[in-house]
């Protein structure tokens, strides 16, 4: 999900509020009313927001960037001895079981975690880590070039290996972004251990595109994006996020009274984002402070609109046009982290073997 602040920088005109105490100094403060979060770059909150949990906890809030979340845990783990913040926000699904057995987090029971939706909860005997978000990578789709060539878009990861489909999908690199590694986690679980390479053997037959990340297949490749209109892009599929239509719809200016874009139900991945208090942090009190804060729904509603990602907490609203625009997939892939660990670098390696040679 850290493509996400660049998205919104791309496709509309400039970004929402976002935290004003970014920093890049390194080190965590031994002031004890100062909390440090280590976050990967995509990491967004209304200054209100923040500014509400500062006002109210007595802590000031300083924010520590550091890169793509693979890059940001990797770091993480490295330093974990004398780590760079409290609490580290930004660890998926797909990278979990690393930083668990890394010894990345210490126990901590949030408040208010008894309200996360039960279909997110993990590490429920030791509680490290915390929900608080997901979002689901999709395949979307141009509306009007479906309409234009009287074709009707995808639904499912079987349809994509269709002729009628050929040489119009764009993908990232799965060794590279995070939701190209999504998506070929999704074809793993959609096809199982043994399916999942004839599959992309047919998909790369039909003229699958793979580019380096988001960035470049969205806004440059895919034909639905307002970055992709301007740049004349002939791609009319790209693997990207069921959050992707709402943002088109909301940067837009005029607003359009639907979304240019849709999103193949059928080809979707759940990814989870999860924050905890990290092992040796120096403001372990400061720390758990921001983590109940994660979980309260003055933050949870926030997110949508900052982060393009969905609340975990029961009762938390989502924006309208989440729901008009981008509701979550009514039945994802899901693939437990365990699994994921196993699997993930040999995957990895065999689907570069496959697709990129």
């Amino acid at each position: 999900m850290n493509n996400k602040k660049y998205f919104a920088v791309v496709v509309g005109l400039g970004m929402l509020g976002l935290s004003a105490c970014g920093s890049s100094d390194g080190g965590t403060s031994s002031d004890s009313k100062t909390v440090t979060l280590v976050s990967h770059d995509s990491w967004a909150v209304s200054k209100s927001v923040l500014a509400d949990f500062e006002k109210k906890s007595g802590y000031k809030v300083k924010v520590l960037e550091d890169g793509d979340a693979g890059q940001a845990v990797n770091k993480a783990i490295l330093t974990k001895d004398n780590p760079q913040g409290d609490v580290f926000f930004g660890v998926d699904n797909t990278l979990l079981s690393r930083a668990l057995d890394n010894g990345l987090f210490q126990p901590y029971e949030a408040k208010g975690a008894d309200g996360i939706k039960a279909e997110y909860r993990v590490d429920q005997d030791k509680h490290r880590v915390t929900p608080i978000d997901s979002g689901d990578i999709c395949v979307n789709y141009d509306k009007a070039w479906f309409t234009a060539h009287k074709l009707q878009p995808p639904t499912s990861y079987d349809d994509l290996i269709k002729p009628a489909y050929k040489n119009l999908l764009v993908t990232e690199n799965a060794s590279t972004s995070s939701p190209g590694l999504g998506f070929l986690l999704g074809s793993a679980a959609k096809y199982g251990d043994d399916g999942w390479q004839g599959y992309w053997k047919k998909l790369k037959a039909n003229g699958v595109k793979v580019v380096d990340g988001w960035e470049q297949a969205y806004n440059d490749e895919f034909s639905g994006s307002a970055g992709g209109k301007k740049a004349k892009a002939d791609r009319p599929l790209v693997v990207s996020y069921a959050s992707s239509p709402p943002a088109e719809v909301i940067y837009a200016d005029p607003k359009p009274t639907t979304a240019p874009t849709g999103v193949a139900q059928g080809t979707c991945f759940r990814q989870i984002e999860y924050a905890g208090l990290l092992s040796n942090a120096k403001n372990t009190k400061g720390g758990k402070a921001f983590l109940d804060f994660l979980l309260t729904k003055e933050f949870q509603q926030d997110m949508p609109l900052n982060m393009f990602v969905y609340p975990v907490v029961d009762g938390a609203q989502v924006p309208a046009e989440f729901t008009e625009y981008g509701p979550q997939a009514k039945d994802p892939e899901t693939m437990d982290p365990a699994k994921i660990a196993d699997n993930r670098d040999d995957w990895v390696k065999s689907w570069t073997s496959l697709v990129l040679k």
